[in-house]
């Protein structure tokens, strides 16, 4: 039976013990201290991993015409398995912090801009699901990621895939 703390995991320090998202990482939080991208930590990368990808979705957000449908907060590519965070506030700032961070690329939210986006809930107690995917071959999606490009070219890739979730 396999260790659990050998698993592919990923995880976030910014993310509480009881899995709150605080207000900074929001757009409900206040002046500087909104928007922040959280700090994102990963362990265990599988064997063949070429690469790593992000998705961040609001898996309870309710879509005005229907039922509920995944909202987009994020979307990282092409993230360097040798990389072992994120860290917070590093949304839009690939270029600057530079070296292997330097060919990360972030995609458009479903506010269609680039980068992180934080949540601005009309409810409470929504699920935030931060997936991260382990691939055995680099994405390339062009100028405009998306969450659906980036999933529909993952198909055969994935060598492994960890799940943190947190509630806002």
């Amino acid at each position: 039976m396999a260790n659990p703390s050998d698993e592919f995991r990923v995880v976030s320090p910014g993310i509480g013990h009881e899995g709150r998202l605080p207000r900074k990482y929001t757009e409900e939080g206040q002046g500087a201290k909104k928007n922040i991208s959280p700090p994102i930590e990963w362990y265990n990368v599988p064997p063949g991993t070429k690469t790593l990808a992000l998705v961040v979705q609001d898996i309870d957000a309710p879509d005005p015409s229907g039922p509920i449908e995944p909202w987009t907060c994020w979307v990282v590519v092409n993230i360097p398995p040798t990389l072992k965070r994120l860290p917070e506030g590093f949304s839009g700032k690939e270029e600057e912090v530079g070296g292997d961070y330097a060919g990360i690329k972030e995609g458009l939210n479903d506010h269609k801009v680039p980068g992180w986006r934080g949540p601005k809930v009309p409810s409470p107690g929504h699920r935030f699901e931060f997936k991260l995917y382990a691939l055995d071959d680099e994405m390339h999606l062009g100028n405009k990621v998306t969450k659906e490009k980036l999933l529909d070219a993952i198909g055969g890739h994935v060598v492994g895939e960890a799940v943190l979730m947190a509630k806002f």
